[in-house]
C-alpha cells in the first residue's frame, strides 16, 4: 500500500497524504487532482479502490498521422503529459500503411464516449482529402482541437507553428550566407502547411527582388526517401541551398547530396523543419526551424479542456512563433 502511494504520488506530483485522501473519499482534493490520482492508477496498474470502479477515466483520442518522424512522438509526449495532469487519460491512435484509418479511428473513439479529441497532424491537414469523419465530430458536439492545420467550414480550435515565418528563417539564412539558387522540398500539393510555406517563400523571394522559379519547388511524401528524391532534382536544377518541409525530408536531401558526390555543408546547405529528436546527432549536424512543441501541445490541451468545461469561445488559430537553429548543415555556397 505504501509503494501505491509513493508511485502515484511522485506520477501526479502531489503527496501520499493527497493520494491517500482521494483514495478513501475523504474532501480537501480539488476535481482535478483527484482525477489525476485516479488516471494514475490506471496507468501504473492499480485496481482503483472498490467505491471508485464505476468510475471510468475520462478519455481523450490522441490521433496522429505515424510515429516514424519524431515530431509526432514529441508532441504525445508533450500532450499525454499535459491531459494527465488534468486528469484526463490519453488513447493514442496512430495510423500505418494498410492498418486502421483515421475515419476508423473516429468511430472507436465515438464508441468509447472520449471527452474529446486532439489531432497532431491527419487527413484534415490535407485541403482534397475526405473529411467526413470530422464533421461527424461536429455534429456530436465532441470537443477537437487541431495541430498544424484548419478544417474550412469547421470552427475547432486550432495550434500550429507560423509557417510563413518558419520560412522566412530558414529562406533569408541562406540568402545572407550568398545562396541566390534556393529550392524548396515541400509535402503534396493539397497539404496546408506546404502550401503556406510556398507561399511565403515565394513572398520572401519577391521582396528581394527576385522570384522562385517553380523548377526550384519540388513536392514529396514525408520521408527521408521522399526528401532524397526530391532534392536529386533539385541539385539537377543547380541549386545551392535547399529549406526542407520536415527534418527527415532534409535528412533525405543531405543523402541525395552525397550520392551525387556533393559535400554538406560547403557545396550545398540544407534547413529542415521541426527540430525533432537528434537532428544535434546527425552529421552533419542539422540546421532547421524549431517548432514549440512544449508551448503549443500544452496550448492545445488547454483549449480542449475549456471546450470539456463548456467555457471556450472560438480562439480561431494560435499561431506559435518557430525558432532558426543554425547547425552544421548550412554555409555560404561554394565560389565559382
Amino acid at each position: 500500500m505504501t509503494r501505491r502511494l509513493a508511485q502515484v504520488a511522485k506520477k501526479v506530483g502531489v503527496s501520499e497524504a493527497t493520494v491517500s485522501r482521494v483514495l478513501n473519499g475523504k474532501p480537501g482534493v480539488s476535481e482535478a487532482t483527484r482525477q489525476s490520482v485516479l488516471t494514475a492508477l490506471d496507468v501504473l496498474g492499480y485496481e482503483r479502490p472498490t467505491q471508485l470502479r464505476g468510475e471510468r477515466a475520462r478519455l481523450v483520442g490522441l490521433v496522429l498521422p505515424e510515429l516514424q518522424n519524431p515530431i509526432f512522438p514529441a508532441f504525445a509526449e508533450v500532450i499525454g503529459g499535459a491531459l494527465a495532469q488534468q486528469g484526463l487519460t490519453p488513447v493514442l491512435c496512430t495510423q500505418t500503411k494498410g492498418g486502421v484509418s483515421e475515419a476508423d479511428y473516429v468511430d472507436l473513439l465515438l464508441q468509447q464516449q472520449v471527452s474529446g479529441v486532439v489531432f497532431a497532424g491527419g487527413l484534415f491537414a490535407q485541403a482534397d482529402a475526405p473529411h467526413d469523419h470530422y464533421h461527424q465530430l461536429a455534429e456530436r458536439n465532441i470537443p477537437v482541437v487541431l495541430i498544424n492545420a484548419s478544417i474550412k467550414g469547421l470552427h475547432f480550435p486550432c495550434v500550429s507553428c507560423d509557417d510563413a515565418v518558419a520560412v522566412e528563417q530558414a529562406w533569408r539564412h541562406l540568402a545572407s550566407l550568398g545562396h541566390e539558387r534556393i529550392g524548396l522540398v515541400l509535402g503534396p500539393s493539397d497539404h496546408v502547411p506546404s502550401r503556406r510555406k510556398l507561399e511565403a517563400a515565394r513572398a520572401v523571394a519577391e521582396a528581394a527582388g527576385g522570384e522562385l522559379p517553380d523548377e526550384y519547388v519540388v513536392r514529396s511524401i514525408f520521408s527521408l526517401e521522399g526528401g532524397q528524391a526530391a532534392a536529386t532534382r533539385l541539385l539537377e536544377r543547380g541549386v545551392t541551398g535547399i529549406v526542407c518541409a520536415s527534418d527527415p525530408l532534409a535528412l533525405g536531401a543531405i543523402r541525395a547530396a552525397r550520392r551525387r558526390g556533393l559535400a554538406v555543408p560547403s557545396q550545398v546547405s540544407v534547413v529542415g523543419f521541426d527540430d525533432s529528436a537528434f537532428m544535434n546527432c546527425t552529421e552533419p549536424p542539422l540546421s532547421t526551424v524549431r517548432q514549440p512543441i512544449e508551448a503549443m501541445g500544452r496550448a492545445a490541451v488547454e483549449l480542449l479542456c475549456a471546450q470539456i468545461q463548456g467555457t471556450q469561445t472560438d480562439p480561431g488559430e494560435l499561431l506559435f512563433e518557430p525558432e532558426l537553429v543554425v547547425r552544421g548543415s548550412t554555409a555560404p555556397p561554394p565560389t565559382v
